[in-house]
């Protein structure tokens, strides 16, 4: 069975739009821009035999404040720029017939069936409650990005770190340990 690291997209990958103090993902492809370090952080992720998985509600589509094509555009410009194995997408909104919907973790156990992943061994990096919920709730190790939004962290990660670089170095430092293969 193979190792995965789970990555929400917003926030963790891309800078968001933050308006009063809660994130809000990038509206249009000129505004989506990936985070400094993170190329960087997800080859090294990737050259230690890590699968790069990113798991990302966008609940804006069924809501009809996005087009579909415009996240699927970012996801293009995600895939030509970084060594991503698979993008899970939640474009439903939150509740009881929602089965993906983080902190629901079925875009996690979907990838876990289709590749083969052992995911008490494999992690989920997310900047939200709902990412560490997610992760919890599939069995991975779970850390979160402390972006210092305003809204409460309800679910208790296993690790903190101030970005991906540093949660990359976390991952590689503890996974032989924690996770052995």
């Amino acid at each position: 069975m193979r190792r995965a690291v789970f990555l929400d997209r917003d926030g963790v990958l891309n800078r968001v739009v933050v308006r009063n103090g809660k994130p809000y993902p990038p509206e249009t492809i000129e505004e989506f821009e990936i985070l400094p370090g993170v190329a960087e952080a997800l080859r090294a992720l990737s050259r230690a035999g890590f699968l790069l998985i990113v798991a990302t509600n966008q609940p804006d589509v069924a809501s009809g404040k996005q087009r579909r094509e415009v996240v699927e555009a970012m996801h293009t410009k995600l895939r030509a720029e970084l060594p991503l194995d698979d993008i899970k997408v939640c474009y439903e909104l939150d509740g009881p017939t929602s089965t993906c919907y983080k902190p629901k973790p079925g875009m996690l156990l979907e990838a876990s069936r289709e590749r083969e992943i052992d995911l008490t061994r494999s992690y989920m990096v997310g900047d939200r409650w709902r990412d560490v919920g997610a992760g919890r709730r599939a069995g991975c190790v779970t850390i979160f990005i402390d972006r210092g939004y305003t809204e409460p962290l309800v679910e208790t990660p296993d690790e903190t770190c101030a970005d991906l670089t540093q949660a990359a170095d976390f991952i590689l430092k503890h996974s032989s340990a924690v996770n052995p293969s």
